[in-house]
C-alpha cells in the first residue's frame, strides 16, 4: 500500500499540471483571440480547485494506477469558449484548439530537460546518496518522468481527430464548412469512441509505438 500511495503522489504533480496547463492554454488562447470568457470565469489560473474534474482528474487516474495500466490519462473542467466572439471564427477556434495539445508538449520537453539534468547530475556525483540534496531531487526524477509519459499521452489522445477531442476541434476549424459541419455531427458519440479505443485495446495498439517514438526522441 505505501508504494501505491507513493506513486499517487509522485502521479498527482505531473498530472495537474497537465491538465491545468492545457485548459489554461485555451482560455489564454481564446483571450488572445478576442473572447474573455474564461478570464470572466476566473478559469485563467493555475489553481487547482477551479479546474478539478471529479472523474477525469481523480476516478480515471486512479482506475487507470490500480489496474497498473501502461498509459495514464485524465481530464480537467473544459474551459469555456464563446466561439462568437472570437474575431478570426473558426480559424481562431482552430488556434484555441490546437493550443492545449501544444501546452503539453511544452511540458513534456521542459519535463525531459529537467530528467536529464538530474540524472547527469547524479552521473558526476552532484546528489550523493543519503544527502539532502538527494533527498529533494530523487522524487522531482520520477515526476519529471512521469510528466513526460503523461503529458505526451494527453498530447496524443487529444490531437484525434475526433470532436469533441481537440484535433477534432481543429480540423472543424480548418475544414469548409460543409466537411466541418459533417464531421460536428460526431461529437455526441466522440467520448464513446475512446472508451472503446480504452476497452478493445486498440488504445494499446494506436499509440504505443508513436509513444515510443516519441520517448525515445526525448532520450527517456
Amino acid at each position: 500500500m505505501s508504494g501505491f500511495l507513493a506513486n499517487v503522489l509522485l502521479y498527482a504533480v505531473p498530472l495537474l499540471m497537465g491538465v491545468i496547463a492545457h485548459e489554461v492554454a485555451h482560455g489564454w488562447t481564446a483571450e488572445r483571440c478576442g473572447d474573455p470568457t474564461a478570464r470572466e470565469r476566473g478559469r485563467i489560473t493555475l489553481n487547482p480547485a477551479v479546474h478539478v474534474d471529479p472523474v477525469g482528474t481523480v476516478v480515471l487516474p486512479l482506475l487507470l494506477l490500480v489496474a497498473q495500466s501502461p498509459f495514464l490519462f485524465g481530464w480537467a473542467k473544459p474551459v469555456p469558449v464563446n466561439m462568437s466572439k472570437l474575431r478570426g471564427g473558426r480559424r481562431d477556434m482552430a488556434l484555441v484548439s490546437l493550443s492545449g495539445p501544444l501546452a503539453n508538449l511544452f511540458l513534456a520537453l521542459a519535463s525531459a530537460l529537467v530528467y536529464h539534468l538530474i540524472l547527469w547530475g547524479t552521473r558526476s556525483g552532484w546528489f550523493a546518496e543519503g544527502t539532502l540534496m538527494s533527498f529533494v531531487v530523487e522524487p522531482l526524477f520520477y515526476m519529471a518522468y512521469y510528466s513526460v509519459r503523461f503529458n505526451l499521452v494527453l498530447m496524443m489522445v487529444n490531437l484525434l481527430p475526433i470532436p469533441p477531442l481537440d484535433g477534432g476541434h481543429f480540423l472543424m476549424g480548418i475544414l469548409p464548412s460543409p466537411l466541418s459541419a459533417r464531421l460536428g455531427k460526431i461529437e455526441p458519440y466522440g467520448i464513446l469512441v475512446l472508451l472503446l479505443l480504452l476497452a478493445s485495446g486498440a488504445w494499446g495498439f494506436v499509440f504505443a509505438p508513436t509513444f515510443r517514438v516519441l520517448m525515445g526522441l526525448l532520450g527517456m
